[in-house]
């Protein structure tokens, strides 16, 4: 079940055609191990090779009537191969065909993943860097707190997609495996060389010890991995739509030619984009939800966990292709206005110093709080409009015996705040 808006390489992992090429692949390992163990003749190993192929729609109008989709799909292979279909899935049992086909298919997303998470990186690495020094305020509850650099605000998102990549390499480790270990696990049927030879054909790790499936809390950390990533990736979003508000406007996604924002007011440009971005990342964590739901099984196993898998998979898998592909282009594209940084920086009348002057003032040999008491008066009076809040504390007399002009002056130096830039900048190996 291939969601409509997968982009086309992470669409083709997970086509029924897929699916049923990967299960192929085991069982023809298997008859290849089984040749190798002289249980198969090598002739005849040779016509299965040959003959093999299955098509999925006709396996599809088997399974109609089945109402399994492993026996349509032997019944399909078996009408290529003919008499030698009696070597097809020997020992095996659905799951063991199954589950070591899906652990190539996550394998296969996994890395496709890392390679957006990487080319995403490059674009945030370049735009870090574009922006180191680019002055702009940094907001806490939403309420201008102190001077900061757009430059520092994307390094963030570098150092998040970072991360996201070592999450998302160890998570690979949980899902690349197989197991071709029988009904309920035991190889009662099977040479435990069989698995060992498909998995190691495949790129799988083997299960160390599996029922009649994996073990589906492996499954569960990939789908919770999925799903913190698109966490990390909601907040670049948000981040985003805030600074886009008109009342911001320090920056916006791309606005691309031929667009529109509204199909009633033309004026619009609206942080679609983003918007699409943060609402996917809830769906990511209901698929997690729901894999965590799925670690629960009866006994050995029992199917309950097939139809989630058969839409969280390959649905998470999707989304955050597509939101690490949105992002790429959003952030490449990124519109940034300095200016509008700079006078938004202004817009406090300097309460956004207010903690170099408390420190000042303590430096002086002020308590905190006797120090908090006299900045707080006079940021609070600054906020109710008049003289702004440098000029108030330029008329306190307390104050002007404690710090001389230029001492105040340099409480709103903006450099301060650029000081260690370069520093935090260089750790994330951004300069």
């Amino acid at each position: 079940m291939v969601p409509r808006y997968a982009p086309p390489r992470m669409g083709r992992i997970w086509t029924e055609a897929a699916r049923f090429q990967r299960m192929l692949e085991v069982e023809l390992l298997a008859c290849e191990a089984l040749t190798k163990l002289k249980v198969i003749p090598p002739s005849a190993f040779g016509r299965i090779r040959r003959r093999a192929r299955v098509d999925a729609a006709q396996v599809g109008r088997r399974e109609a009537r089945t109402r399994h989709d492993v026996v349509a799909f032997l019944e399909e292979l078996a009408s290529h191969i003919g008499k030698d279909a009696r070597y097809l899935h020997l020992g095996l049992t659905s799951s063991d065909a199954l589950d070591t086909a899906t652990g190539v298919q996550l394998k296969e997303t996994a890395d496709l993943l890392l390679d957006d998470l990487e080319a995403l990186r490059a674009v945030a690495r370049r735009q870090a860097r574009r922006y180191q020094g680019t002055l702009t305020i940094g907001r806490t509850h939403g309420v201008h707190a102190e001077p900061t650099t757009f430059g520092l605000k994307l390094a963030c998102f570098f150092a998040e997609l970072t991360r996201a990549k070592a999450m998302l390499q160890d998570a690979r480790r949980w899902v690349a495996v197989g197991k071709v270990s029988g009904a309920v696990g035991t190889y009662a049927h099977l040479n435990p060389f069989i698995e060992k030879f498909i998995c190691r054909e495949l790129g799988l790790t083997p299960a160390p010890i599996s029922t009649q499936v994996v073990p589906r809390d492996g499954y569960a950390v990939f789908l919770c991995r999925l799903a913190i990533v698109g966490g990390m990736l909601e907040r670049m979003a948000t981040e985003i739509r805030h600074l886009q508000r008109t009342e911001v406007l320090e920056a916006e996604e791309p606005f691309e030619e031929g667009q529109t924002g509204s199909s009633a007011m033309p004026h619009k440009r609206n942080p679609v984009s983003c918007e699409r971005v943060a609402g996917l990342a809830r769906l990511l964590r209901g698929y997690a939800a729901a894999s965590l739901e799925n670690i629960a099984l009866w006994h050995e196993r029992d199917i309950s966990h097939s139809s989630v898998e058969r839409v969280i998979l390959p649905d998470a898998s999707c989304v955050l292709d597509f939101m690490l592909i949105e992002m790429r282009r959003i952030l490449k594209g990124l519109i940034v206005y300095p200016k509008r940084m700079r006078s938004n920086l202004e817009l406090t009348r300097g309460l956004i110093f207010s903690e170099s002057v408390l420190l000042a003032l303590m430096r002086e040999g002020l308590t905190r709080k006797e120090a908090y008491g006299i900045v707080q008066k006079h940021a609070l009076a600054a906020w109710k409009g008049g003289p702004d809040f440098k000029s108030r504390l330029s008329g306190d007399r307390r104050l002007k015996k404690l710090l001389s002009p230029a001492q105040l002056d340099a409480c709103f130096d903006v450099k301060r705040h650029l000081r260690h830039e370069g520093l935090i900048m260089r750790r994330l190996g951004l300069s």
